[in-house]
């Protein structure tokens, strides 16, 4: 069939497994939503933005229902969230954030990844000074959006930045940025204002930035596609340019 069918299929392929890691990570976070606030969304924040973001990602409904089911009987399962840091290959600072029913599992497999390639496991708070925790929102950007006017309708919720970026299929989004402490605020607000949230969460945003060449890049890239492999791993972040 040829090299493009092959391609094709390749692409395909990486997209699924690309898809099948999200719903494993969001249907993590929608069991410790539910163990934390219990299984109505209504009365449980954290669990609506998960549901947010599962559509965002267009999870099937019934995996997301299913997910809130098993979290809600009494045997299952809990997770318990752990962050680790330390640097990879040519110094670049690496911050996991994980959730695991295994803690001895996890950082051993952590620490691993970083010995193999060259790199070290930190002790935790470490890169405080180069990663800082911010709430991030994203929603689709209206035709007559007046990013002025937003701005001053979004300072009562923490508003500290507010852009608008392309998505990967081109559509404008607008990017709403708040201190870690000022998620629930922002998010009440949004939803106050009848904006339908697309996505919502905790990011991590790097105060300094390191450049490398493409080849130094690329062994600290490798490192972090074999993190994000692990099933225990729920965002990576690093601050190469």
């Amino acid at each position: 069939m040829g090299r493009a069918f092959e391609f094709r299929k390749e692409r395909k392929f990486k997209r699924w497994a690309k898809m099948a890691v999200q719903f494993t990570r969001l249907g993590k976070e929608i069991a410790m939503a539910v163990k934390e606030g219990g299984p109505h969304p209504e009365n449980n924040s954290r669990l609506r933005t998960a549901i947010q973001n599962s559509k965002a990602v267009n999870m099937p409904k019934d995996r997301v229902e299913a997910a809130i089911k098993r979290a809600s009987e009494k045997d299952a399962k809990g997770y318990e969230e752990y962050v680790y840091e330390g640097y990879g290959p040519h110094g670049v600072p690496v911050l996991i954030e994980t959730a695991t029913d295994n803690t001895n599992r996890t950082v051993g497999n952590i620490r691993s990844y970083f010995t193999k390639a060259g790199g070290s496991l930190g002790k935790t708070g470490s890169l405080d000074f180069i990663f800082q925790r911010k709430s991030i929102f994203r929603f689709n950007a209206a035709e007559d959006l007046d990013v002025e006017e937003m701005e001053l309708e979004l300072i009562d919720g923490g508003l500290e930045e507010l852009y608008v970026e392309a998505d990967e299929e081109g559509n404008d989004v607008v990017v709403v940025q708040t201190s870690f402490e000022d998620f629930g605020n922002m998010q009440s607000l949004l939803e106050e204002k009848g904006i339908e949230v697309t996505s919502a969460k905790l990011e991590r945003i790097s105060l300094s930035h390191t450049t490398l060449t493409e080849d130094q890049a690329a062994d600290v890239l490798k490192m972090i596609d074999k993190i994000e492999e692990d099933d225990d791993v729920q965002a990576v972040y690093h601050n190469m340019d």
